[in-house]
Formats: C-alpha cells, sequence, structure tokens
C-alpha cells in the first residue's frame, strides 16, 4: 500500500525527526559493559580539573594544558569550558559546553553538549573520594580521558586507572600524555 500524495512529505518529515531525535539521545550512554560510579556530588565535581591523558579525537588533536572547568549556570546545569594551547601555534583555544545529569539522584552518567542540541556522553568510571582525579569516558570506547585537580598524577594511581580501562575494554596503548608544563601552561 502505498501512501496518499498529500501524506507523503508528513511521513518523510516524522521519519526525519525520529532519526533526529534517534541521533540526538543515541550517544549519550556509556558504552557497553562499563559502569559508571553510582553517586555524583555535583558540588563537589564542580571547579578545574586538568587532562593527564586522553586518546586522541579531532577536537582536542595537537593541544596541550588542557583544562576543564565546570560550575553551575543560572538554569540549573552546568557550564563546561575547555581550554588548551594548540602546541605549534602556542595560540590557546576554548570551548564552552553545558552539561547535566542523564539521573536523578546523580550518578557517573552525564550528558554534554558543545554543539546545540546535540548531546554525548561522559561517563565517569572512577573518582576517587576526595575528587582529586578521574577516569571518564564517552559514549563508546573512542573517548577516554584521565583527570586530576592538579598539573600532575601519581604515576601509581595513572598506572592503576590505565589498568581499570584496560580492563574495561580500552585500548589503552592509545592513550596519549597531556603535557601540562608551568613554564608555558599559564592560565589565559
Amino acid at each position: 500500500m502505498t501512501l496518499p500524495r498529500l501524506l507523503r512529505p508528513l511521513h518523510m518529515l516524522l521519519a526525519t525527526v525520529s532519526s533526529a531525535v534517534l541521533l540526538i539521545t543515541g550517544c549519550t550512554g556509556a558504552p557497553k559493559g562499563t559502569h559508571p560510579i553510582p553517586e555524583l556530588d555535583l558540588q563537589r565535581h564542580l571547579g578545574t580539573w586538568y587532562e593527564i591523558a586522553r586518546f586522541d579525537h579531532r577536537f582536542e588533536r595537537g593541544l596541550e594544558c588542557v583544562t576543564a572547568q565546570y560550575s553551575l549556570r543560572d538554569d540549573g546545569m552546568i557550564r563546561v569550558i575547555n581550554r588548551g594551547r594548540n602546541a605549534q601555534s602556542g595560540e590557546w583555544k576554548e570551548a564552552e559546553g553545558k552539561a547535566a545529569p542523564l539521573n536523578t539522584p546523580p550518578d557517573g552518567q552525564l550528558k554534554v553538549s558543545f554543539f546545540g542540541p546535540f548531546y554525548s556522553g561522559y561517563n565517569i568510571l572512577v573518582l576517587d573520594d576526595d575528587y582529586h582525579y578521574a577516569l571518564v569516558v564517552g559514549p563508546n570506547r573512542h573517548y577516554l580521558w584521565i583527570l586530576s585537580r592538579t598539573p600532575t598524577l601519581d604515576e601509581t594511581r595513572f598506572d592503576a586507572l590505565v589498568a581499570i580501562a584496560s580492563a574495561q575494554g580500552f585500548d589503552t596503548s592509545a592513550l596519549m600524555r597531556i603535557p601540562q608544563d608551568s613554564a608555558h601552561c599559564t592560565a589565559l
């Protein structure tokens, strides 16, 4: 049975909207087989985090001295300001986004957006009791960050986080250490 000619554009519009909704919401989960932390104190998570290591991806390619600054917005969401220095040109780059917990009460699953209505998963797999270091992954095994409240992280802790990521199926041989040298990583 074919649709009447007048209903075809409506059918196409509904199919397009449905696909867009799936695209927008389909990337906010955690990678299969991973387990984000069960509780997150958003207030304690706010502030500055230094990127100690990450997988390479196009929106941070070539950046060093990378930090993420989290603060509350007036609408209750979280303001995310990612900042890094281009290693070749020396220019600072900054991107502002927004984030929100996926669940109530908040756990280690958040959604983050730097591009309008498009959200991606921000999943905290490890966070120490003092909120000093974290292992964060995206919606799949192509995104991974090791973060710290300080520009350096003890090698024993770093190795432990790498071991956890590896045990969860991440190719940790692809991890890049991110320079946080204080000589050229001064804030803007």
